[in-house]
Order: structure tokens, then C-alpha cells, then sequence
């Protein structure tokens, strides 16, 4: 789904799992580059949409191994700190996450971080629809990229100190071209310590492939 449909898209997925008598956990491991991309409100994104429950991400923002639980409904909180303990998730010196999770909101600093992280993809992908062969199946919404490139460009990137990964090409829509053999699918993580003299590298080395 993609994000321009959310919230409202989400309901009908929503209202079948209650209607089944499930709950709706959401995973938010990008919750606050999505908030960022689309303005939407954290309440729009979460409660108001139906979710039950919320793993609210900060690890993959600026934090260290540091993530939040949040139950919409008191009452089915209830356990979870007798299910956390005997799932082996109970650290000691706690306050230490504590302590991130704090800095983390103060201030709206989460929703700068995730700003400054889904600028410096939006530049990649901007630099990468100028580089002849390359294609994105899907837009640039928050700080992932994912790409075809050419193996000639995987080749140079990699030999250039570029690190990231290949993907599988499944759920494409069926107007997306898949890659043919002398093409790579990858993603492409930006976050906001990259900086933007290493994104223009990383084109600038595409780019010089090509002319190869």
C-alpha cells in the first residue's frame, strides 16, 4: 500500500481483523519517516486508523537497539510485562533506553532526524533517474530506495566502497518490468548521518559507468 492511501486505506484491513476478532499490530520501524513524508498526524497513523498496538521504532532513526511498545487500550497492556520477561526482552539497566527514548522525543527531535534521513533519499533518487539504465519500480517515499540498475553500475558501486543490498523482485504491479539478466533489483538506505557529498559520489560513480 502506499502511503498516499493511508490511513483510510488501511480500514477495510482493519475492520476485517476485528471483525475476526484479531488485533491490528503495526510495525513501526519507520513510523516517523512515513509521519514526516505525508504530514500526517501520529494519532492519524496509528489509533485512529484502527491499530491496536504499535512497535514504535527509534533504532532505525538515530538510537541505539532502542524500541517502544504502545497498547492503544490499556487493558491489553496488561501482560505485557510478564510476556516481555519471559520472552527474554527484560534488560537490565533499562533506564539507559530509557534515557534515548527521552532525547529521542524531546523537542520533535525523532521527526527531524527522519526529515533529514528522507531528504538525503529523496536526493538519491532524484541523482538516479538521471543515470542512463537506471529504474525505480516504485516512488521514493521515506529513506528507501529500491532500484535496477545495470550490472556494469552494480559492479562500479561496489568497487567504489558502496554498501547495500540486493532484493528479491516479488509483488511487483504489473506494470513494472522485471530485471533482466544483465540487471540488479537493490535497496538503498539513506539515514540522517549520511551526508550529501557521499550521495553525490555514489551518482557521480553511476554515472561514470556508464560512460564506460
Amino acid at each position: 500500500m502506499a502511503l498516499a492511501d493511508f490511513p483510510r486505506g488501511v480500514e477495510k484491513q482493519v475492520a476485517l481483523a476485528h471483525d475476526a476478532g484479531l488485533m491490528v499490530h503495526m510495525d513501526g520501524a519507520r513510523f516517523a519517516n512515513a509521519l514526516v513524508s505525508q504530514q500526517y498526524t501520529a494519532s492519524e497513523m496509528s489509533w485512529k486508523a484502527g491499530i491496536d498496538a504499535l512497535s514504535f521504532g527509534a533504532t532505525k532513526n538515530g538510537a541505539l537497539a532502542c524500541e517502544a511498545v504502545i497498547f492503544f487500550d490499556r487493558l491489553n497492556a496488561a501482560s505485557l510485562p510478564y510476556q516481555r520477561k519471559r520472552g527474554g526482552h527484560t534488560l537490565s539497566k533499562g533506564r539507559f533506553l530509557g534515557a534515548q527514548m527521552a532525547a529521542y522525543l524531546e523537542n520533535g527531535h525523532w521527526l527531524d532526524l527522519a526529515g533529514r534521513a528522507n531528504g538525503h533519499a529523496r536526493r538519491l533518487a532524484q541523482g538516479l533517474a538521471k543515470v542512463p539504465g537506471t529504474r525505480m519500480p516504485w516512488p521514493c517515499e521515506v529513506n528507501e530506495i529500491f532500484a535496477i540498475l545495470p550490472r556494469k553500475i552494480d559492479a562500479a558501486l561496489k568497487a567504489g566502497g558502496a554498501l547495500y543490498y540486493p532484493w528479491r523482485f516479488r509483488d511487483f504491479a504489473a506494470k513494472c518490468t522485471p530485471p533482466a539478466e544483465d540487471e540488479v533489483f537493490v535497496r538503498l538506505v539513506t539515514s540522517f548521518a549520511s551526508q550529501a557529498s557521499e550521495i553525490d559520489r555514489f551518482i557521480a560513480t553511476a554515472l561514470a559507468a556508464t560512460a564506460k
